[in-house]
């Protein structure tokens, strides 16, 4: 007879370990893909979460899913009412809108970029000073609602040549572009860049909606919401939305 270990997750539901007891070094107080704080007992009923099962001389190597409920007292886990609270909010007539779910998460990408700077004894962490720091932490972020998230997918060629896209969301058919701006990439460069991407983009077979994400956090483009209202457009069988996180400077 063999006997279940415990597992560790994130308020997010990333797994941290699910061998908790077995192998403690593997335990973490904060998620290393999120940042936020991890768990192993249910908060209702302080009921340890089931994870790996083990049998003397016999060597698993299949992951333990993460439950949504409480196997002791019923209880939705936190990570299950984040998700059902963030999908009731990009929902239209009982569908989901993934665009809108996309654009949520890339609204909240500055609070968990400065949440992450904030480690428990001031840990290493991940620092966002570049575009390829920006798209490292979206694409976790992404993680927690899709499946098949590809990375740097080729377009096809266009005006003699082809580029890669950052992020594409085939099922959903979403292409995500991410830009970070810095001193040499201001709101006109941003502008100019995104207007030839869209170009390219729109030729994908995959791609119906364009998100052009711009992460601003030193505030190099002075009219955010400008920028987004001149570059954004929905036609017929192709939507860009332009997206500049924070406003405010």
């Amino acid at each position: 007879m063999g006997y279940y270990d415990t597992q560790q997750v994130c308020l997010n539901g990333h797994q941290v370990t699910d061998n908790f007891h077995h192998y403690p070094d593997f335990r973490k107080k904060f998620c290393a893909t999120c940042g936020a704080e991890t768990i192993h007992q249910c908060p209702n009923c302080k009921h340890e979460i089931r994870g790996d099962y083990h049998v003397d001389g016999v060597i698993a190597i299949s992951s333990t899913p993460v439950p949504t409920h409480c196997e002791n007292c019923g209880n939705v886990f936190p990570w299950t009412e984040n998700k059902a609270k963030l999908a009731s909010q990009v929902t239209s007539s009982g569908k989901t809108d993934y665009f809108k779910l996309v654009e949520k998460i890339c609204t909240r990408f500055h609070l968990v970029a400065k949440q992450m700077r904030r480690r428990h004894n001031d840990r290493e962490t991940l620092v966002v000073n570049d575009e390829y720091d920006t798209q490292d932490l979206l694409h976790s972020l992404l993680h927690i609602y899709f499946d098949d998230i590809r990375p740097e997918e080729w377009t096809p060629s266009y005006a003699g040549g082809c580029s890669r896209v950052d992020f594409l969301l085939k099922d959903e058919k979403i292409i995500i572009e991410v830009k970070k701006t810095r001193s040499t990439l201001k709101a006109k460069d941003v502008g100019e860049e995104l207007i030839i991407d869209s170009q390219r983009y729109r030729t994908h077979p995959d791609c119906k909606k364009l998100l052009c994400f711009v992460y601003d956090p030193e505030g190099w483009i002075s009219n955010p919401r400008g920028l987004e209202n001149d570059l954004s457009k929905k036609e017929e069988n192709f939507e860009i939305k332009v997206l500049i996180v924070p406003k405010g400077h």
